[in-house]
């Protein structure tokens, strides 16, 4: 059976200049291939006439109307007389065919808007959203001057400071990560809502924008305090229960504010569950970073390298690169694990209510989270012949634990296997 045509791979039945587009959208966004003299369902036909000729004429095509012209490859299958045309990721972008750039939307090519635009200049001139000049040079910083007078002792807020801070230039005057730290300011930042038993009850909301990010910053903790945190009596001891650690949600937090994209003008989403905290916030991975790299901290790649700077100093966040690995440290101990959701335009992390015992799991489930506890890693098969459950029964189990992340599912077909978190 054919493969259909994906976000990274394309048919044409001929040569026409629309494949032009597609090539625009995988120089700016990603390698990807189009397959000339198949059909849209994958079947190829072949192509009329010499095809060392058709090569030349695609080569033409695209050294003639692509700006800059991208890194490419063209391959002959003489068999099925089909012709692959690869095209690679590029550093200079963004790369346009007629004065426009596209991207791909599933198996469509589609224009980008001004402000994705905006954002492929800048990274084709290697140059972060936040070094840009502010748009207003009339800014005050009180947040920023008392928290930088808490937490480094400084005596007061000055130009050396802010240079020191890469805040300020005496060429750019203040950038866009000062503004953004600005008491006042035009960016929308945190709308927080406060979930009662279901979605469509709201107990409260707070839509904040228009001030620091440090202000903001402080209101989510404060909000998170008061619907996750409690007091409860010891003998004479008064003691702290946190139903959500409060380090992970620190740290969820101040990495949602320091890696999204300023460029795109709507507001981190913090949603406060009784069972969970989502945390969604503008923008992918920054490029050149895979998902299992951005999950396991192999790397780290700054996409605002001046207002990371500043929340480390501030102590909000600990170490560049450990934020995964320092929520997952918050749950050690618990059942069930924090997920995270890696989209084209967004992360969500979800911070689960820590539970060290098996109540938050069903009978069956309990079952065989402590099967897998005590022996590892486990087949299915294995887990029905040590729990006398049938088929359909532990396949439902499972999957319930896999969405309530408490195990995962590694390999495929019979080498499928089950292993806590």
């Amino acid at each position: 059976m054919a493969k259909r045509e994906t976000k990274n791979l394309e048919y044409k039945a001929d040569i026409s200049n629309t494949f032009l587009k597609t090539i625009s959208a995988y120089a700016n966004y990603g390698d990807g291939i189009i397959l000339f003299g198949v059909d849209d369902k994958g079947t190829p036909h072949g192509l009329e006439g010499d095809l060392e000729e058709i090569c030349l004429r695609i080569e033409n095509k695209i050294n003639d109307n692509l700006s800059p012209v991208p890194r490419y490859g063209l391959t002959i299958n003489a068999k099925n007389r089909t012709i692959e045309l690869k095209v690679f990721e590029g550093s200079y972008k963004p790369y346009t065919y007629k004065n426009k750039a596209y991207k791909r939307a599933d198996s469509a090519t589609v224009e980008v808007e001004r402000v994705e635009l905006n954002h492929l200049i800048l990274v084709g001139e290697h140059l972060n959203y936040e070094d840009l000049p502010a748009s207003n040079q009339n800014l005050s910083f009180k947040a920023l001057e008392k928290a930088l007078i808490e937490k480094l002792r400084i005596e007061q807020l000055d130009k050396d400071i802010f240079k020191t801070l890469a805040l300020f230039s005496d060429k750019k005057g203040f950038n866009r990560a000062a503004e953004i730290l600005a008491d006042e300011n035009l960016y929308p930042g945190l709308d927080i809502v406060v979930f009662g038993k279901n979605i469509n009850e709201f107990m409260h909301r707070e839509k904040m924008d228009q001030t620091s990010i440090l202000i903001q910053y402080e209101k989510a903790i404060d909000m998170y305090r008061k619907t996750y945190q409690y007091e409860q009596i010891e003998g004479i001891e008064r003691k702290r229960i946190e139903k959500i650690p409060e380090n992970a949600f620190r740290e969820a937090l101040a990495n949602s504010i320091v890696h999204r994209e300023w460029d795109k003008r709507t507001y981190i989403q913090i949603g406060l569950y009784e069972e969970k905290i989502e945390i969604t916030s503008p923008g992918g991975l920054p490029y050149g970073i895979s998902k299992d790299e951005y999950m396991y901290g192999q790397i780290s790649i700054l996409r605002n390298p001046i207002l990371s700077n500043v929340f480390f100093r501030l102590g909000y966040i600990e170490q560049f690169g450990t934020g995964i690995r320092r929520i997952n440290q918050a749950y050690e101990g618990s059942i069930i694990k924090p997920e995270y959701k890696v989209y084209e335009n967004s992360i969500t992390v979800v911070l689960p209510l820590f539970s060290s015992d098996a109540t938050l799991l069903t009978k069956d489930e309990q079952q065989v989270f402590a099967l897998l506890k005590k022996q590892g890693e486990l087949s299915r098969l294995e887990i029905q012949e040590n729990l006398s459950m049938n088929k359909d029964k532990a396949i439902r189990v499972l999957n319930e634990l896999i969405n309530k992340n408490a195990i995962e599912k590694t390999g495929i077909g019979r080498g499928t296997k089950y292993s806590l978190l």
